[in-house]
């Protein structure tokens, strides 16, 4: 298998808060703060008008309610990722572009308009805002009391990148409060927050680092935040640590450096995940090789990632639990995999390679073994990004090089492209990455006019 594969460019891990990082930018939201005020919109009709040629032949009733959130005037929304992107109460969150103008663009961000953070409920798009000025903002989860975590530019410049400096906020009754940074720091964001209104998320700090994880000049550090104080969770001896997630019972899991030496192999210090839980940090180890990240926690403490392999030339998805450790999951035949996610029954889903290692496909491990979920269609390749409590899987095929052809669900083994349950419309649904334990699948997809936007499917009640 070539470099480009997805399985093999998931082993380098912190590629995602890259991406937030630049998203932050590029995305920019909006404007002036103003405190319990709402800015409804009208969202997308639900089944747009519109030839649907390539759609193959579906017959029967539509079986899910597409929902497009729509924008604040602008061509584009975004599905802040990764995080838990629907409610208990069905409320979506995300930032969707503006018509005001950006005015870091063109030298801090490749879009002219700002985005603004938003909440979508029944037809109604609201303005989530932003901190005081002309500002971004995004949100990445939501708790079932309504409020939000997610980061918004703050106006000032971080003199260690020269760039727009963004913090982790709260949208929390009509207002955006700053949760600031770590000691000498000048960017943060809040990835997680509970309806105890506990947040993790990750910040600068004043100490220079040349491996950060997230590109800065300074050290990344993971966080919590209750009560009003932010309060670093520390590392496993490295410089830099980082959150992916944290679990109802206030576990956070990601990953840390254990030293400051960089690997020949890698090229950055020895990584390894963790799971921090009352107080404390815990190495979770690796499956021997010198990097291993995470990526899910479930609420009984079991958290899935990737690891490389003695040798650091390949890598494996791993499952970590209190009795067992670290368990290598294996492949489908073939070289490497990564895991997604673990729901609270313990089952595993992501992908792997098969023999030959060309192609890789979804996965679902349970009960000890490994299930291949092949591609719909034509599609080489596929991937499995989340599972609920019902054994329903959602995912993508791709082309085996992380380009998305069509947003997929697999029931009792069986892959459906999404594009065919739903009633016709132009808009191509390419990516699913989020599947309710009421069913609802979020993801991301492509209007007719090339423009990119996120979309939430709701089952239909029969």
């Amino acid at each position: 298998m070539d470099g480009d594969t997805p399985s093999r460019r998931l082993s380098t891990g912190g590629r995602s808060r890259q991406r937030v990082r630049r998203n932050a930018i590029k995305r920019a939201t909006a404007a002036l703060v103003v405190a319990n005020a709402v800015m409804a919109v009208a969202a997308v009709p639900v089944a747009s008008a519109g030839a649907r040629s390539d759609r193959g032949g579906h017959s029967g009733a539509p079986s899910y309610v597409f929902v497009d959130p729509g924008t604040f005037g602008g061509p584009l929304n975004f599905l802040n990722w990764r995080g838990i992107p629907v409610t208990d109460n069905g409320v979506l969150v995300g930032a969707a572009d503006t018509t005001i103008v950006d005015t870091d663009y063109p030298e801090f961000s490749s879009d002219p308009v700002l985005a603004q953070a938003f909440a979508w409920r029944d037809g109604r798009l609201i303005n989530l805002g932003a901190l005081p000025g002309n500002n971004s903002s995004g949100v990445f989860a939501m708790n079932n009391r309504g409020v939000g975590a997610g980061y918004s530019e703050n106006g000032l410049v971080d003199p260690s990148t020269g760039g727009p400096a963004v913090n982790a906020v709260l949208f929390k009754h009509g207002q955006v409060v700053n949760l600031g940074t770590l000691a000498g720091g000048y960017e943060s964001f809040a990835f997680t927050i509970n309806d105890r209104g506990d947040v993790a998320g990750f910040s600068s700090n004043g100490i220079a680092d040349p491996f950060s994880m997230l590109g800065w000049p300074t050290q990344t550090r993971a966080f919590v935040w209750r009560h009003g104080v932010m309060r670093d969770i520390g590392t496993l001896g490295g410089p830099d640590s980082a959150p992916e997630w944290r679990n109802a019972r206030g576990q956070v899991v990601g990953e840390s450096y254990t030293n400051s030496t960089p690997n020949a192999a890698t090229g950055i210090p020895t990584m390894h995940p963790f799971l921090w839980t009352r107080g404390r940090m815990r190495d979770l180890g690796t499956l021997g090789g010198t990097r291993g990240t995470a990526s899910w926690l479930n609420d009984r403490g079991q958290a899935v990632g990737n690891s490389n392999l003695a040798g650091d030339r390949v890598h494996h998805p791993y499952l970590w639990d209190r009795k067992r450790g670290l368990q290598d999951l294996g492949t489908l035949g073939g070289d490497s995999g990564f895991a997604n996610w673990v729901d609270d029954q313990g089952d595993v889903v992501g992908a792997a390679d098969l023999p030959g290692s060309q192609v890789s496909h979804g996965f679902l491990w349970t009960h000890g073994k490994m299930r291949d979920l092949p591609p719909a269609g034509a599609a080489p390749c596929s991937s499995a990004t989340a599972i609920n409590d019902s054994g329903v899987l959602v995912g993508d095929t791709n082309d085996c090089h992380d380009n998305s052809i069509a947003a997929m669900v697999w029931r009792h083994g069986h892959a459906t492209d999404l594009n065919t349950l739903i009633a016709p419309t132009s808009t191509h649904l390419t990516k699913a990455l989020y599947l309710s334990d009421r069913g609802e699948i979020v993801g991301e997809s492509v209007l007719a006019n090339g423009d990119h936007h996120m979309f939430l499917l709701i089952p239909r009640t029969r």
